[in-house]
């Protein structure tokens, strides 16, 4: 009973301090750890509240986990097949077959080391294989490759649990963030998306928010970005009055710096919605917190098939901001470092 208590204490100080952080900024990427740490932190509860069945819990656990770690690189093989056929063969499209190519091979090393191991599996016989050139260069990859798979995964559950938080629609303004123009001024699929969730929060208002499109005009198109969306927010039935253009940026920090000064600039009322494909909501925050722009973040639908690679170009973007490049190097190099101690018998496991 004690132990079951203690855990469960445990696990509510987890989601109490999850909950402060989130509440104070939901930005901060410390949350996607405060989150996993807090999901995690009710196995042990349950698989003590679960008595005689607490062994059937752990191995259905552990085969899940095992499961996922098989699926997960095929998924992604599958997924940058099929983005190459609906996309064509660019960079951004590549990143999920080019991810799923990377976490099979780490798998495969993995499992290589396994198997000679176990051929090897006599005390000193097994001592010598660890410290060997193929198994440390094995476990390195492995290693890398699963510190990156897992440091991908806790960014992708943080940024599913945005997706599905509860939104108040009693808004001032609701800023739709541009994604370029198809055919030199044709509304693409994904920044109608967008457009269909701002028609739905305005809606939903129960006043009537003033409608910001954002985004200026390429070398390619024949209109900025901002007029064609208005132009298909008033074909959907939304007043012209409403809708505010900001036709002069080029980029998703531009979009939302002069969408806030132009909500400054105006009388009243300043609750800020900023609209974007769901995937790109968490980066969208980041970024109105860089300007002092307190906003909320609502995701428009994406097609499954393009969600992953997506998803990975924002891991990448947050990732190159140089205090998370810095943190996510001393992480690698700390997990590299515990490999390498393992490996020549400075920490011995067995």
């Amino acid at each position: 009973m004690a132990i079951t208590i203690g855990t469960l204490v445990f696990s509510l100080i987890c989601w109490a301090v999850f909950y402060l952080s989130f509440v104070m900024d939901r930005s901060r990427y410390r949350n996607c750890y405060l989150l996993f740490i807090a999901l995690t932190s009710v196995i042990p509860f349950i698989i003590n509240i679960t008595g005689s069945y607490s062994k059937e819990i752990m191995l259905t656990l552990l085969y899940l986990i095992m499961a996922g770690l098989l699926i997960t690189p095929f998924f992604l093989i599958h997924n940058g097949i099929v983005m190459i056929k609906n996309e064509g063969r660019h960079l951004p499209q590549l990143l999920s077959l080019a991810l799923g190519i990377v976490i099979l091979i780490g798998e495969l090393a993995a499992l290589a080391n396994t198997i000679a191991g176990a051929m090897t599996y006599d005390t000193e016989e097994y001592r010598a294989f660890l410290r060997s050139g193929p198994f440390i260069a094995g476990s390195l990859f492995s290693i890398t490759v699963g510190y990156i798979s897992m440091s991908f995964l806790i960014f992708l559950i943080y940024t599913l649990f945005m997706q599905i938080i509860p939104w108040h629609g009693d808004f001032d303004y609701v800023i739709v963030l541009g994604s370029g123009l198809i055919e030199r001024n044709k509304v693409p699929k994904l920044l109608q998306d967008r457009l269909d969730k701002a028609i739905e929060v305005y809606r939903k208002a129960p006043g009537r928010p003033k409608l910001i499109t954002s985004g200026g005009q390429g070398d390619d198109e024949a209109l900025p970005e901002a007029e064609a969306m208005k132009n298909y927010l008033i074909a959907s039935g939304i007043p012209e009055e409403d809708i505010i253009t900001e036709p002069a940026s080029t980029t998703t920090l531009e979009n939302l710096r002069n969408s806030k000064e132009i909500i400054d600039s105006r009388e009243g009322g300043k609750k800020t919605a900023v609209v974007s494909s769901n995937y790109h909501v968490y980066r969208a925050l980041r970024l109105c917190k860089k300007l002092g722009f307190s906003c909320t973040g609502i995701g428009g639908h994406v097609a499954f098939y393009f969600w992953p690679s997506a998803l990975i170009r924002e891991y990448i973007a947050i990732h190159a901001e140089i205090k998370h490049a810095v943190i996510f190097v001393l992480g690698w190099v700390t997990c590299i470092i515990l490999t390498i101690l393992i490996s020549v018998g400075v920490i011995d496991l067995f």
